[in-house]
């Protein structure tokens, strides 16, 4: 596969300034040149035409750039069009190099190409994809720390810790008889433990890289009229959702995306919950219990001017167990909510005063959200976050090997024993960077890619 020469339309398909097609492989040079109208040179932008030499068109004014392997993006000679921005334009030009001796190139082949040339490693390579489907500015900061080699690093670190627990193994388990140091079961004891504890600090990051990349689903609940639509208007800060005093106004889910302190947001506006003869209504509240279903995070809010009604407590109980956010609205009016029964009744909740009508609250309500997403255990500084839920299971299998292994070491048991499990944390930790893997997993990884990266 390496030996073809491949292209594809780089840029987003649709109307645009500039696009670009790129070609890769050993004959990529040869491709472009058969149909460019201009000198080619490395690293140059060089201006000229694209011209269909069996009819004798002009196609586009274009520039071109070439790289010569191994100093490309795929580790292969490379040439990038820039033309116009039309879809025409670019279907024409890509024809033309196809025609000329390329293929067209499957989802994600260039970067699987920079994989497979060792430009990158696979947790790298699949950086790309978060990168390219970042949606904050949180989430782009991870997936490039990824790219350069930060989370890679790390994996490499810990394999050499393996390494070299692996060394002492297989020496005291080949050679009982020599004058070489051996092996105490507590020392090794510690450098499992050691072990297992780092990885489990990263595994403690990957409900929070799950967020990051799938999004934090909240959902804000509560009765009519207590200010749902206004808490969304608020967040969104824009007017979104249509606010009255008339109980039962939301009668559908509206769900809008946002960022709040970096982290993706699938924000959830439901129906007021209550009992009602409105068929509608009934509908749209039942919308609102399936919304309710399935966030990570709920957002009760509860009425400060108005005593706790049947509607209120039922929400409560529905709530229990979930992780709430108590938001106590209406501050500024008189007070007659039963706040210590309300306290009660979510007793791991976090509340929070607020008038969404004079925008106080909002703030500590986006703090606290923020802080409940990171745990307070990982930095928001911090880029070694686990996002990817292959990379994830692969270091619970390590985690799960090396628990073994140490629950033998405390039993006494045979190194051969312990050098099996050892080996398996080793294996485990080797695919999430590719150093062991098969072509089955590589192309479901780049099978998820878009043409032309």
């Amino acid at each position: 596969m390496r030996e073809d020469t491949i292209a594809a339309i780089s840029t987003a398909y649709g109307e645009g300034g500039i696009g670009i097609i790129r070609v890769s492989g050993d004959e990529a040079f040869d491709v472009v040149q058969k149909i460019f109208t201009g000198k080619l040179r490395e690293r140059e932008m060089v201006y000229g035409h694209i011209f269909d030499e069996k009819t004798g068109e002009t196609i586009d004014e274009v520039m071109v750039c070439c790289f010569k392997g191994p100093k490309s993006y795929t580790a292969e000679d490379v040439c990038e069009i820039q033309c116009h921005g039309s879809v025409v334009s670019l279907k024409k030009i890509l024809s033309l190099t196809l025609e000329k001796g390329a293929r067209l190139a499957e989802p994600g082949e260039f970067t699987k190409r920079a994989f497979l040339n060792g430009r990158l490693d696979l947790s790298q390579a699949e950086a790309v994809i978060d990168l390219i489907k970042a949606k904050t500015d949180r989430t782009f900061e991870v997936a490039l720390d990824q790219l350069r080699g930060g989370f890679s690093e790390k994996i490499r670190g810990l394999r050499q810790r393996l390494v070299d627990v692996l060394v002492d193994l297989t020496v005291n388990i080949d050679y009982p008889d020599e004058d070489i140091e051996e092996v105490t079961y507590e020392k090794l004891q510690k450098g499992l433990e050691s072990l297992c504890s780092d990885i489990a600090g990263l595994l403690d990051t990957a409900d929070t890289g799950r967020i990051m990349r799938e999004g934090l689903r909240i959902s804000i609940i509560g009765k009519p009229n207590v200010g749902k639509s206004s808490l969304m208007n608020a967040l969104l800060k824009e007017s979104r959702a249509i606010v009255t005093a008339i109980p039962g106004t939301t009668r559908d889910v509206i769900e809008e995306g946002l960022s709040i302190g970096g982290i993706p947001v699938i924000l959830t506006d439901t129906a007021g919950i209550r009992k009602t003869d409105d068929t509608i209504e009934k509908i749209g509240i039942e919308k609102s219990k399936e919304a309710f279903n399935k966030a990570d995070l709920i957002i009760f809010i509860a009425d400060l001017s108005r005593e706790l009604e049947e509607e209120d407590k039922e929400i409560l109980e529905a709530a229990r167990g979930r992780k709430v956010i108590c938001l106590m609205n209406k501050s500024d009016l008189d007070r007659k909510l039963d706040e210590a029964s309300l306290r009660e009744a979510l007793p791991e909740a976090v509340f929070i005063e607020a008038s969404v009508a004079k925008d106080e609250g909002i703030s500590e309500l986006e703090s606290t959200i923020k802080n409940m997403v990171y745990g307070g255990e990982v930095s928001q500084g911090s880029s070694l976050i686990v996002t990817n839920a292959r990379h994830e299971a692969l270091l619970k299998e390590a985690y799960k090997s090396l628990k073994d292994a140490a629950a033998m070491v405390e039993m006494g048991e045979p190194l051969e024993l312990i050098e099996i499990d050892v080996n398996q944390a080793y294996s485990s930790l080797g695919l999430i960077i590719g150093e062991e893997v098969g072509d089955d997993i590589i192309n479901e990884v780049f099978k998820r890619f878009c043409l032309g990266k």
